[in-house]
């Protein structure tokens, strides 16, 4: 069983900084790609940015500048940095990670989802 555990969410004001940390923990043969995801009240869940294993990014064009994602793999744990935060970026976060394993398929499992909230 893999978990993944969030944390860092939390109510800043419009121009401040935060920075979101994700960990996976349990039996697993390699982390491939990890990213992190936000979904409003009734809303579908959104892409904010990717990182694969050998650091490669994707950022959706809402946060590009603002928001870096990072990974530190001998720690299992991606981060988010998220810059000049906007009214607008208010929404739950969710991270994900696309786990590898020596005797099954992979699979992509989801942490509990981290609320983030900007004040104007």
């Amino acid at each position: 069983q893999v978990q993944l555990v969030e944390s860092g969410g939390g109510l800043v004001q419009a121009g401040g900084s935060l920075r979101l940390s994700c960990t996976a923990s349990g039996r697993m043969s390699k982390i491939n790609s990890m990213g992190w995801y936000r979904q409003g009240p009734g809303k579908q869940r959104e892409l904010v940015a990717t990182i694969t294993s050998d650091g490669s990014t994707n950022y959706a064009d809402s946060v590009k500048g603002r928001f870096t994602i990072s990974r530190d793999n001998a720690k299992n744990t991606v981060y988010l940095q998220m810059n000049r935060l906007k009214p607008e970026d208010t929404f739950v976060y969710y991270c994900n990670a696309n786990v590898l394993f020596i005797s099954s398929n992979p699979f992509t499992y989801w942490g509990q989802g981290t609320q983030v909230t900007v004040s104007a």
